[in-house]
């Protein structure tokens, strides 16, 4: 199938990316009649939708962070599990990216097309891991693609942490974390690497973590932050949203030292300006090396870039032989992944 047979069926417009023959939208910016959505972080999941499909995880998280205006019609599709809408089959497939993130997949006319929404090829102990489809078309995210994003070892960015906090047990170690993946991430790692003491939260974060230990993540013992005696808090790891580290809400915690855990830690003027003393390098996003080598292996020809960082993308698509374009997609994007 042609670059212009694709954009015949698949096309974008101001609510987003658009499949023809089956009437629906995937990640819309706003109210539609139908979607599919990719997974349920703010910039992809929003409210008013009549209906959506989507993995149970990810209607499960929409409904509580939307309530009223959660999808009127949510239909689950399990990963793998064929469907037909309109004139399309469509499937799910893990992304990688957080809880019940998902690829979609549309097979129509014998070609194949793969949204991939946001994902990343790390380990992740808290969701599916990524699986690659083999396609025609890949559109994919580029949120991290320029060749100084490399992530490295997230792992290795929780000894760093649990270095600090042996260093300075005086301290409130308060580490800013996304609230839906990158804490229960965090958290999962820290336990995983032996820390076995109680995490505590911001308010802000323990509706999602208890929704997460619902669908078979233990996170070990998570108590409150708020309301917990200050010399409790001394020594101990605290998991927040990033906008309280500049907010009134951190000086109630012991000498606390700010963390902060992003892909955007690779960038160390990023860490200075948000006054982040440790800077924690842990993305949930697919880092350059990653997309570059997603793009090889699902074979496609031609590949569409929705968002993020499009140019240095688009030129190392043509030097690996492939059709590239930049898709007018605007909305997308949490600034703290």
């Amino acid at each position: 199938m042609t670059p212009k047979q694709f954009e015949s069926w698949l096309t974008v417009d101001a609510r987003g990316l658009y499949c023809r023959p089956g009437r629906f939208y995937i990640d819309p910016t706003g109210p539609v009649d139908r979607a599919v959505i990719t997974h349920a972080h703010s910039d992809h999941a929003r409210g008013g939708l009549r209906a959506a499909l989507a993995t149970e995880e990810t209607l499960a998280v929409m409904a509580l962070r939307l309530g009223e205006r959660r999808p009127r019609n949510p239909q689950t599709l399990a990963y793998g599990a064929a469907i037909q809408i309109g004139d399309v089959d469509v499937w799910l497939a893990p992304a990688g990216h957080v809880l019940g993130s998902a690829q979609v997949v549309i097979e129509y006319q014998g070609a194949r097309a793969v949204v991939s929404g946001d994902y990343k090829r790390q380990a992740d102990p808290t969701c599916e891991g990524f699986q690659l489809v083999p396609c025609d078309l890949f559109v994919t995210e580029a949120t991290f693609a320029l060749p100084v994003f490399r992530h490295g070892d997230a792992s290795a960015e929780v000894a760093k942490l649990l270095t600090s906090v042996a260093q300075f047990p005086e301290r409130a170690h308060v580490v800013g974390a996304y609230g839906l993946g990158k804490c229960q991430r965090v958290i999962k790692l820290l336990r995983e690497a032996g820390y076995d003491a109680p995490i505590y939260l911001h308010g802000a974060l323990a509706e999602t973590c208890a929704l997460y230990e619902r669908f078979g993540v233990d996170l070990g013992t998570l108590l409150p932050a708020t309301g917990a005696p200050r010399e409790a808090l001394t020594g101990a790891i605290v998991l927040a949203p990033p906008g309280s580290l500049a907010d009134r809400w951190l000086r109630r915690l012991p000498d606390p030292l700010a963390c902060f855990a992003s892909g955007w830690m690779r960038v160390r003027a990023r860490a200075r300006q948000r006054g982040v003393e440790l800077p924690l390098v842990i993305s949930d996003h697919a880092d350059w090396d990653e997309l570059c080598r997603t793009i090889e292996e699902t074979q496609a020809d031609e590949i569409w870039v929705t968002h993020g960082r499009e140019d240095a993308l688009l030129y190392q698509i043509g030097r690996m032989g492939r059709r590239g374009r930049a898709l007018a997609l605007i909305g997308y994007e949490d600034e703290d992944q």
